[in-house]
């Protein structure tokens, strides 16, 4: 089975955030590497979306519909809906995930 995979607008903004910081603080070929492994991680998802594990952050709260991708130290979040994929956070997982967590997935 095959998912069709998309991002919100805040995800594809976390997108352009890294890849701006990267560009201007390394270089523009390290961000174009880096965004190329995001953007396989995503299209990973494609199949079996279900093997992702559940962020710790929401966990704890109770929240295990949400699940979690790699590319380190990046973390995509994200929910499968039917056949489709929907990622919210493309994040450093050096950030604050819980209140990054808290605040664009639960509104607080």
């Amino acid at each position: 089975m095959t998912y069709e995979v998309v991002l919100t607008k805040d995800a594809e903004r976390d997108l352009e955030d890294i890849y701006r910081y990267i560009a201007e603080h390394d270089s523009p070929g390290k961000a174009d590497q880096v965004l190329d492994r995001l953007l396989q991680a995503s299209e990973a998802l494609r199949t079996l979306p279900d093997r992702g594990s559940c962020p710790n952050e929401l966990r704890s709260l109770g929240i295990s519909e949400y699940r979690q991708g790699f590319f380190k130290p990046y973390r995509l979040i994200y929910r499968v809906h039917a056949q489709l994929v929907v990622i919210y956070v493309v994040a450093d997982g050096r950030r604050d995930m819980q209140s990054l967590l808290m605040r664009r997935l639960l509104g607080a």
